[in-house]
């Protein structure tokens, strides 16, 4: 007697979690190759090999090497995004917030630094495209903070500012000091320039009784 129940019938959806773990696996090992070797020197063979596939199956799932390339540049900047807010407790001092923020967005690079080769790469590989991966990741998800900041300096904790373009030098201080220090190879971790960073950051918002409170904000 022949068992139904395992195969799939016209409308019967995938199973939608294999799925999504396959997909992560290849965007993982993706992120291993392209970093290593570069985008136009990647075989998509060898990322299939890696993984013990057939070639055919990472297509399946990404029509194209570009595709595949793109989408593990975005997998990188959804893990930051995801890594910001699991880093900042939404109960705890505003101010502490952001400290905790700038603090888990430099963590991050440190298990991570595979993305910041993809970053570089996809600037110098995909000239054409309007706005690159990291920056529509920013706008979408920079009104929380714009927000923020915008009612810390209406209640005075903050000097006068245009959150807008706080929240924007901020992000430029923090990725030129991931790009910086990356291909510097100092071997100096992300995650210890944090006090240095947060200083610049909040000598420059912070009002006068808040600063007089800094070392709050900061882990000594």
């Amino acid at each position: 007697m022949t068992n139904t129940l395992n195969k799939r019938g016209p409308g019967r959806p995938r199973n939608l979690e294999l799925t999504s773990q396959r997909q992560e696996e290849i965007l993982a090992t993706a992120t291993e190759v392209f970093a290593d070797r570069g985008y136009a020197s990647t075989d998509v063979q060898e990322i299939a090999d890696r993984l013990g596939i057939a070639k055919g199956t990472v297509y399946h799932y990404f029509p194209s090497k570009e595709q595949l390339f793109l989408a593990s540049v975005d997998r990188g900047m959804a893990g930051l995004s995801r890594a910001i807010n699991e880093g900042f407790d939404p109960k705890t001092d505003p101010i502490k917030q952001i400290a905790q923020a700038i603090r888990a967005f430099l963590q991050y690079f440190d298990t991570n630094a595979d993305v910041i080769e993809l970053i570089v790469q996809e600037r110098a590989e995909f000239r054409d495209r309007k706005k690159p991966t990291y920056l529509e990741h920013r706008e979408r998800n920079v009104r929380p903070w714009n927000e923020l900041f915008e009612a810390l300096s209406l209640n005075g904790r903050f000097k006068p500012i245009n959150a807008e373009q706080v929240t924007q030098t901020i992000s430029n201080l923090l990725y030129g000091t991931i790009f910086t220090t990356y291909f510097a190879r100092h071997g100096q971790s992300f995650e210890s320039l944090s006090n240095q960073v947060l200083k610049l950051v909040f000598a420059g918002i912070l009002s006068e009784s808040e600063m007089a409170n800094i070392d709050k904000y900061l882990e000594v």
